[in-house]
């Protein structure tokens, strides 16, 4: 058997490879491009609205001697995903790894909910990771050389929140759209898995729902939320070569919220 073992020294070495993150001009995505920026990577920041926040992210990288390119696209759109696709080609030439972070997160009862904010969740999260998911792959298979996907999910993909029917619903979709294409695509040598993170600091999450962070703290045996690269670093290892023989596969990434006993 001829299996390619790459040296400790060169596994998280993203030199020479291509990275889209969607939905990174704000919030986590910009961690997660940040940090792949630092590995060396040429990345992709897209955004729908935030553009002054993608081309923080972008200049930033490429202060530090990296490459990175802004891509507003509405990935929740086929037209929007195969433009984020057409202009990464047309900045690069090639695609090797693909996070599918892209999503919203609003509050709403049951009861009172609209098939609008259903929907609008639900294409956000789930429709966005579909439609990206093909078109990257398509292109994975076109190069023939494989690649790496990585949805970032949650963990209310397994243990659902009050007030967020719609994006459970949409975060356990991703984690089965995940295994599926896992399976479907490994025969072009396309492993997909996921990240499920806990709670993640965000400017004024600690103002704006005090009480909710609390209680995250409490239930966490580390004690703390997440930072943006908590999770980046786990899609570090998931798109990178030391992640070779893994495929379908979620890492929870929660301080150890999820071992919390439910009864």
């Amino acid at each position: 058997m001829d299996i390619s073992i790459p040296p400790v020294s060169s596994l998280f070495d993203f030199s020479g490879q291509v990275v889209i993150v969607t939905g990174s001009g704000s919030g986590l995505g910009q961690g997660i491009a940040r940090r792949f920026g630092e590995a060396r990577a040429r990345v992709i920041v897209n955004y729908l609205h935030s553009a002054q926040g993608a081309q923080d992210v972008a200049g930033g990288i490429r202060a530090r001697g990296g490459h990175a390119l802004t891509v507003q696209a509405d990935v929740t759109t086929p037209d929007g995903a195969a433009r984020l696709v057409d202009e990464t080609l047309k900045g690069f030439g090639r695609v090797d790894v693909l996070i599918n972070n892209a999503g919203i997160y609003p509050l709403a009862p049951f009861l009172e909910m609209t098939p609008e904010q259903w929907d609008d969740v639900v294409d956000a999260n789930l429709r966005s990771a579909f439609l990206c998911t093909q078109a990257v792959a398509k292109q994975f298979a076109a190069q023939g050389s494989g690649g790496a996907i990585v949805n970032i999910t949650s963990i209310e993909a397994e243990n659902p929140a009050p007030l967020h029917a719609h994006y459970n619903a949409a975060k356990g979709g991703m984690l089965m759209l995940t295994r599926s294409t896992a399976f479907e695509l490994g025969a072009h040598n396309i492993r997909v898995n996921a990240v499920a993170p806990g709670l993640i600091w965000r400017e004024g999450i600690e103002q704006g729902w005090p009480d909710g962070v609390a209680r995250f703290k409490r239930t966490a045996p580390l004690a703390r939320l997440g930072m943006p690269e908590d999770v980046a670093d786990a899609c570090l290892f998931l798109a990178s070569s030391a992640a070779r023989w893994i495929t379908g596969a979620s890492l929870t990434v929660d301080g150890g919220v999820m071992t919390h006993q439910i009864f």
